[in-house]
């Protein structure tokens, strides 16, 4: 063979080596390369847009300040939960304990460890989760005082991010600074922070005086502070304690004899387990504790941790809140509350954007962030239920005027053969909507929700912010399950013309990193203009018509509108407490720049004495008018304008409204039956005033500012034409009026009883935190 065909041999034998699998291989090489390149730069850009970490931000207690609405300071949380150990003060079993579990190669680390690293991001690549692991100390300092904690948040980008600042931190500080930083800043459970705090308040004493079990423990306890608390999980402690002395053990930190000794020490010797659950003292602002509390629940919502050293800048009127606060828990506060144990929760937003300008949850009450009675749902409404349910539906979807004429007459259930009444056993025949619902009649009222039909209502009360767990029936138009918060901010719907805003408390936070995030939850129609207009203007003769419910509410010259609600004993218990009492009173009202609701009451209303007696139900109403005077005192005093397609007119020498189109049946004497013409439909809760007494103000806003300028040139009559539902069915043997659409169904055949009988609301609210035993209360009557 000569050379040339060894040579030709040779050669192809080599291009048959450098087949495929050498292709692959060298573009397996090119693609780690350009890989490798391109993390780099990915790195690069993320680490050059990570956040400023500085001493201050390391070493500082994180804390949570809160600032009312002009910026000052209410409440700095967090704040003294921390009892800042310097690094001299520091054992060294609880520096080795912290680096054997945490970071064994902490000394020797440039804050990063590189296959840890890579290992988190080949599994955020390709197992579709959070970042788990590879973490070393300094990795984990920095997460907790500049990012999030949350898995959620471990993105490859707040990893890159984290492993820069470490190694950051790594060249500017030592060790020995990067293990006290540690140690002051993780959190220790029960709104504790650091492992000086956690010893005093578990042992009493500093961590230089602990053993070595007692200082394992607390190395161990940041991973799952809860779940390894030694007095509720004493077997978890004690497992995740022997961890940390294993570890100790691997690392040489400790001899296997000094392990076994403090094995066998009982995990919660030496503890104060009376003192473990309590909060570290806090900064004490009474007068916005409820508010506070309702501002952490909106953290906790929006993702912000109590220890990430943010600034939340509320909504909150301090000078309205105090007051609140004031008013409520000073015995010289002129409201003549019973007793201690006589509650109360209130709410006041403001309509036009739904900000939460203040809040109290209680009175008499020395417990931080205790009981918010304010945002409670175990009481029912009462009669504050009406416009949101009945009436503001029935001119909502059938148009009703407000001169509608609606039945006081025998009522039953339908399906039932429970009967409905109203506190004083008396019928007013055939009234006016508007009458009925400043006199607060309830029978008018479940006719009307029975025209408007439980779905239509459910949807209207479903705009306005109310979701209920079970479906809502005939008898919550008289009462449902609700707080001052979700009633205020529904009662603002009608003060703004019919937009619903969702209250809040929280308008910006501000990070330790710069960021900032504002909020202004966009508002959404729940009713027409229309509506909105006509329920106020009738609601205004509540507290100005001397036979309405809530003339104690009226504060003379302020235009204002609003609705009263009690709830009462059934008929069970009314045996046991006096006659007229109630279990529940309420008041609701707004003005165009604030609406307030108020709730008053006893938690456990079946114990002895803890019944609200005719008078003391009058106290709901006070305290509205306290507040809304005060808190109007610098703001426009604007009445409602009437909106192009509202119709203004005169009903028996009355100004009454309807809907361009739909005017429905006049008649002369719809108004009521005069031989109950002096009747009060509630005499438990209305001054009561002369008949032949002049109300100014309900002439002057009535007649002229409710309608901003309109003259009697622009009054109409109605059209005489009825409206007529074609499925209306009428059994009731008693003449009355073509009721205009109105499709409620009588059934007469079946006995009255006595108001003890009247069937009380049956659907809670979702959150309904009412006991077992506590019975249903009997509907609201004014």
């Amino acid at each position: 063979m000569s050379s040339d065909e060894v040579y030709s041999r040779l050669k192809k034998n080599r291009k048959k080596k450098r087949g495929p699998v050498f292709q692959i291989t060298m573009w397996v090489l090119f693609f780690l390369v350009v890989l490798f390149l391109v993390g780099c730069g990915v790195f690069t850009y993320y680490a050059s847009t990570a956040p400023n970490i500085s001493y201050k931000t390391l070493s500082s207690d994180n804390s949570t300040t809160i600032y009312d609405r002009n910026g000052k300071v209410i409440s700095r949380l967090g704040m003294q939960n921390r009892d800042y150990v310097k690094q001299k003060d520091i054992p060294e079993n609880m520096k080795n304990a912290i680096i054997s579990v945490e970071d064994r190669h902490f000394y020797t680390d440039k804050g990063v460890d590189p296959v840890r690293i890579a290992g988190a991001a080949v599994n955020n690549l390709f197992g579709g989760g959070g970042l788990q692991g590879g973490s070393t100390l300094t990795q984990q300092l920095v997460k907790l005082s500049v990012f999030s904690t949350k898995a959620s948040d471990q993105t490859i980008k707040r990893k890159a991010q984290e492993a820069w600042l470490a190694t950051k931190v790594n060249r500017e500080y030592s060790k020995q600074q990067i293990l006290e930083f540690y140690i002051n800043k993780v959190y220790m459970g029960n709104n504790a922070y650091g492992m000086q705090t956690a010893s005093e308040v578990m042992y009493h004493k500093p961590l230089s005086e602990l053993d070595l079990a007692q200082t394992a423990l607390l190395a161990g306890l940041p991973q799952a502070p809860v779940a390894y608390n030694p007095v509720h999980n004493p077997k978890y402690a004690t497992s995740r304690r022997n961890q940390v002395l294993e570890a100790m053990v691997k690392n040489k930190a400790i001899t296997r004899k000094q392990a076994n000794q403090a094995e066998q020490e009982d995990v919660q010797a030496g503890i104060d387990k009376q003192n473990v659950d309590k909060t570290p003292t806090q900064k004490d602002e009474k007068y916005a504790d409820a508010y506070i509390g309702q501002v952490l629940q909106e953290m906790n919502q929006k993702g912000y941790k109590l220890n990430a050293g943010n600034k939340v800048y509320t909504n909150i009127d301090m000078d309205t809140q105090k007051q609140m606060y004031q008013l409520a828990n000073d015995d010289n506060s002129g409201l003549n509350f019973p007793n201690n144990d006589f509650q109360i929760g209130a709410t006041m937003t403001n309509p036009n954007n739904g900000k939460i300008v203040a809040m109290l949850g209680s009175r008499k009450q020395n417990i931080q962030f205790g009981l918010n009675r304010a945002v409670q749902t175990d009481h029912s409404s009462g009669s504050t239920m009406k416009p949101l349910m009945d009436y503001g539906p029935a001119i909502e979807y059938l148009n009703y005027p407000t001169y509608q004429p609606v039945k006081d007459t025998p009522y039953t259930y339908p399906g039932t053969n429970r009967q409905l009444h109203d506190f004083d056993n008396k019928y007013e025949g055939t009234m006016t909507m508007r009458q009925a619902l400043v006199e607060s009649r309830n029978i008018p009222a479940i006719r009307t929700l029975e025209a408007v039909g439980v779905p239509r209502a459910t949807e209207f009360l479903n705009g306005l912010g109310m979701s209920f767990k079970e479906p809502l029936n005939l008898q919550n138009g008289i009462g449902a399950y609700i707080s001052t918060k979700q009633e205020a901010a529904a009662y603002a719907a009608f003060a703004n013309g019919g937009t619903y805003y969702k209250p809040y408390a929280i308008s910006k936070v501000e990070t330790p990193t710069g960021e900032t995030k504002t909020y202004s939850p966009s508002g959404k129609e729940a009713m027409s203009e229309s509506t909105a207009f006509m329920i106020t203007d009738m609601l205004k003769g509540v507290m100005t018509d001397p036979k309405g419910s809530g003339t104690a509410a009226n504060i003379p010259g302020l235009n204002q509108a609003g609705k009263t609600g009690t709830t009462q004993y059934p008929d069970d218990w009314l045996s046991s407490v006096p006659e007229n009492s109630s279990m529940d009173s309420w008041f609701t009202g707004y003005t165009k720049n604030l609406s307030l609701s108020v709730w008053t009451g006893y938690d456990k209303p079946l114990e002895p004495g803890h019944y609200i007696s005719q008078s003391q139900s009058k106290i709901a109403q006070l305290f509205y008018k306290e507040i809304m005077q005060n808190a109007s005192q610098d703001l426009p005093n604007d009445n409602w304008t009437k909106p192009a397609n509202v119709v203004k007119t005169k009903v028996d020498n009355q100004t009454q409204y309807y809907i361009a189109g739909h005017a429905g049946d006049l008649k002369e004497n719809v108004i009521k039956n005069n031989t109950q013409a002096g009747q009060t439909a509630d005499n438990k809760a209305v001054v009561n005033l002369p008949n032949n007494q002049p109300n100014k103000q309900e002439e002057q806003t009535t007649d002229k500012n409710t309608n901003s300028g309109t003259t009697a040139n622009n009054e109409q009559k109605p059209a005489a034409t009825p409206q007529t539902n074609n499925n209306e069915k009428q059994t009731n043997p008693e003449p009355a009026p073509n009721n205009g659409g109105n499709s409620q169904q009588q059934n007469n055949s079946q006995p009255t009883t006595g108001t003890n009988n009247q069937t009380a609301p049956a659907n809670n609210q979702g959150g309904n935190n009412q006991t077992a035993n506590q019975p249903q209360p009997t509907a609201g009557t004014k």
